[in-house]
């Protein structure tokens, strides 16, 4: 065989084997790389959908704790103007019932004096009764001279 055969025969079998590898082998190894592309592609779309959500869900939290912080501190306030309108509602109840003590205590002073006078009238009465008997030099019967020592006593 010469070389220009050898030649041809080789050329004619590479050229089947590209034919086969063009009909056969090179169509799943496109579509392979086809998928793999495209998967890529969906996930680099997912990818970027994901970070979509993700600052999406973060300004929502951000909102939310926007919300409690505020939400939390409107509390505060009304826990504290609570506090002291309880604290002026125990100060006032405080004032009342001591203004309550002082004229309660006021009364019995009052009272006191009047029992005190009471008592120093009738003291009185007595020693004026007694001087009187001294006086005298007799006996003053009290229950003859109920009205005189009556009228003796709211003089004094």
């Amino acid at each position: 065989m010469s070389i220009t055969a050898t030649l041809i025969i080789q050329i004619i079998v590479f050229l089947l084997l590209v034919a086969f590898t063009m009909k056969f082998v090179w169509p799943p190894i496109a579509n392979a790389l086809d998928e793999r592309a495209q998967k890529v592609a969906d996930g680099l779309a997912a990818a970027d959908k994901a970070k979509t959500e993700l600052a999406a869900a973060n300004q929502r939290v951000e909102q939310q704790l926007a919300e409690t912080r505020n939400e939390s501190a409107q509390r505060l306030a009304d826990a504290e103007s609570h506090a002291r309108a309880i604290i002026e509602e125990a100060k006032a109840r405080a004032a009342e019932e001591g203004n309550k003590i002082v004229a309660a205590a006021r009364v019995e002073a009052e009272q006191q004096l009047i029992q005190a006078r009471e008592a120093l009238r009738e003291q009185v009465a007595q020693l004026a009764v007694k001087g009187a008997e001294q006086i005298l030099r007799k006996e003053v019967n009290p229950a003859v001279h109920s009205e005189l020592l009556t009228r003796l006593k709211t003089e004094l």
